[in-house]
């Protein structure tokens, strides 16, 4: 069950360990339609070489109850025609919240993949989601030991393994692939490590106030510290085009289109710095030894905060300028991590996390 492009990247390595799997396996993927357009999802799937999905619900966009209840309907209604044997949902989207709960009440066992991260900031739609589900599900795949702890501690323990992250395996897989895609940097006229890259998507971000505050400190940031690449994702440009119409971006902040997977890869790891509200950016900066600067107050992903691979500036970038003075060479916790001492696994979550499911369906059988 995926409907955004950070679930798509989840997505690609669990599908090729079930093509893998000398244990017989039927699939389907449902996809509910949340991210729409080419450069959220087509790309997505042509470029990881995942499967066609079986279903598109066509959802779209739109407000979240009236999203998510149209995901519902569509998800309930595939699940009665098809009953599965589980459902596996991925991360914290309105997707993986309505795949939950839609199987949940058709009391087939869910399975969620990225379970146990926890920003304890209930502000953000992700944090219920991710909340949710976890309660909803039989099988947790738990990505780091710091979300064992957090299934722990809400009396989880029972249903939860210790996976590994997905993403990792994600990136271990298309990095080579990424480093043959020069392309990704001459079109943006770009030269290795003279560029940093930002993205701004969530929600508490894209307010009108917000986000006028975050665009003037990366205006401020751009013109500092040199050259920024902005791929800009379509709730941003909607909000700038119709609540923050008066903003223009500095000289030195270059806007493009949103990139594949497999191009954003590329500049993310050419890149001196990354700024981002990403979940999924924060660790793709983490694996690839990038210097990463949040614009949150907090993180999920609090093991990428050692030896300062990633700080947090802050959701209205107020210490994104002191803390962009000391970067410079990447971190060396970060760039030399190895999948030996690294927190995420050692790049094979994915065929942990289907002989898992495999083993769920067999007991109910």
């Amino acid at each position: 069950m995926v409907g955004a492009r950070p679930q798509f990247v989840k997505l690609a390595p669990v599908a090729r360990a079930m093509a893998e799997s000398p244990r017989p396996i039927t699939d389907a993927i449902v996809h509910t339609g949340q991210h729409y357009d080419e450069s959220m999802s087509k790309i997505f799937f042509d470029e990881l070489e995942i499967p066609r999905p079986s279903v598109n619900l066509g959802v779209g966009s739109g407000p979240q109850g009236a999203q998510t209840a149209r995901m519902l309907e569509g998800i309930e209604r595939y699940l009665l025609e098809s009953r599965p044997h589980a459902v596996v949902v991925y991360g914290d989207t309105n997707s993986t919240l309505a795949g939950g709960l839609a199987a949940a009440k058709l009391h087939i066992p869910v399975v969620h993949v990225e379970a146990g991260l926890r920003s304890y900031n209930r502000q953000m739609p992700e944090e219920l989601n991710r909340i949710i589900t976890d309660h909803l599900s039989r099988l947790l795949c738990a990505p780091t030991q710091t979300a064992m702890a957090n299934l722990a501690g809400e009396g989880l323990a029972s249903r939860a393994q210790l996976s590994g992250d997905v993403m990792y395996d994600a990136v271990l897989f298309s990095a080579r692939l990424a480093a043959a895609r020069p392309d990704s940097l001459r079109v943006c006229g770009l030269a290795p490590g003279q560029f940093g890259v930002a993205t701004v998507h969530r929600a508490e971000n894209t307010a009108p106030q917000e986000l006028r505050t975050l665009m003037q400190a990366l205006n401020d940031a751009a013109e500092q510290f040199g050259h920024i690449v902005f791929p800009m994702h379509p709730r941003t440009a909607a909000m700038l085009r119709d609540g923050v119409s008066d903003w223009r971006p500095a000289r030195q902040l270059q806007i493009v289109e949103p990139l594949s997977y497999l191009d954003m890869l590329a500049l993310v790891s050419n890149a001196r710095f990354v700024l981002t509200d990403s979940g999924g950016l924060q660790k793709e900066a983490y694996f690839l030894g990038r210097p990463c600067i949040t614009l949150r107050d907090e993180t999920e992903w609090v093991e990428t905060l050692a030896g300062g691979a990633n700080q947090i500036a802050g959701s209205d970038g107020s210490r994104l300028l002191e803390m962009l003075g000391r970067v410079s060479e990447p971190p060396r916790s970060a760039a030399t991590a190895t999948a030996a001492d690294g927190p995420f696994g050692d790049g094979h979550a994915a065929r942990r996390i289907v002989e898992a499911i495999c083993d769920l369906c067999e007991q109910r059988q």
